[in-house]
């Protein structure tokens, strides 16, 4: 099972056959068994490409919760579990991971000198099994799931403009005024055409963006410039803020904040390293005058 995982994760045989340091012939040999023994192909192979069949995807997803139970049990009976040690996966939204994630991250890994980290940042939700994640931070409401999750704070959806702006071309007092303002809209809030007003989502406004970007760090730059309004985390505001480059609009009628968490896989039998990374974010998460204003 390691070395088919490692085949899968390496996408070939010799690569695997270097990280196991076994002989790509070993290797070759192993899968062969493997696939007589189970009497289905795991791979799809070319002169030029090594890929999972359809069977050796559902395959690798079994055997890579079955391996982190077995390193899981190996280290309870070593009591490793009382050392953080080993790598360390952690994915959380791009900017939040930036400014928030990745400085916790360092910190940590100084503390902890026997743990290797690997930072994954990326604007979408991840599966912890399938893509090999320790732990991710999570911005919204969380729906039943085998996943242990610790709250950590709140963000709010926030509606910004740079003060240049707003005295050339007014404070909207209401939603319904924004048609008459130019507006930047971050493609992942794009979903539909209207924005959503009020704690409960009563107040929909219809837009119609004079700017669309895929990047929130180029809207934050772009409200900074004086180009537009926008609407916006509040951590991802955060700095422009509190140096006086954006203020917020329309704040009486924001919407309900959104939940920040923390959700690993391990539940209660979480190795140490996870267990002492959530205690130490969720500390740090937890102290911040963003994420938990006072």
């Amino acid at each position: 099972m390691q070395v088919f995982a490692a085949v899968a994760r390496h996408g070939g045989f010799a690569a695997a056959a270097r990280q196991l340091a076994m002989s790509p012939p070993a290797v070759t040999r192993a899968i062969a068994a493997l696939e007589d023994r189970i009497g289905t192909r795991l791979f799809s192979r070319t002169t030029r490409n090594v890929s999972l069949t359809e069977a050796g995807h559902r395959y690798l997803v079994d055997v890579e919760r079955l391996l982190q139970e077995l390193d899981d049990a190996e280290a309870a009976a070593q009591g490793l579990h009382a050392s953080p040690r080993g790598l360390l996966t952690i994915t959380a939204p791009v900017m939040f991971g930036r400014l928030y994630i990745a400085p916790i991250l360092l910190d940590f890994l100084d503390q902890h000198p026997d743990v290797t980290g690997r930072l994954l940042l990326l604007d979408r939700v991840t599966n912890l099994l399938e893509e090999g994640m320790d732990v991710a931070l999570r911005i919204s409401h969380l729906g039943d799931s085998s996943m242990a999750a610790i709250r950590v704070g709140s963000v709010r959806s926030v509606m910004c403009a740079s003060p240049d702006y707003l005295k050339r071309h007014g404070v909207p007092q209401h939603p319904g005024d924004l048609a008459g303002h130019r507006l930047i809209v971050a493609t992942s809030s794009l979903g539909s055409q209207e924005w959503r007003f009020g704690k409960d989502d009563g107040l929909a406004v219809r837009i119609n963006p004079a700017l669309v970007c895929n990047s929130n760090a180029a809207v934050v730059e772009a409200v900074e410039s004086g180009w537009g309004i926008s609407r916006l985390l509040s951590y991802q505001v955060g700095p422009s803020i509190a140096a006086g480059r954006i203020r917020l609009v329309l704040e009486s009628f924001e919407r309900a904040p959104l939940p920040v968490h923390l959700v690993h896989l391990e539940g209660r039998r979480a190795s140490a390293k996870v267990r002492a990374f959530i205690d130490f974010a969720a500390s740090r998460l937890r102290a911040d005058p963003v994420i938990n204003p006072l």
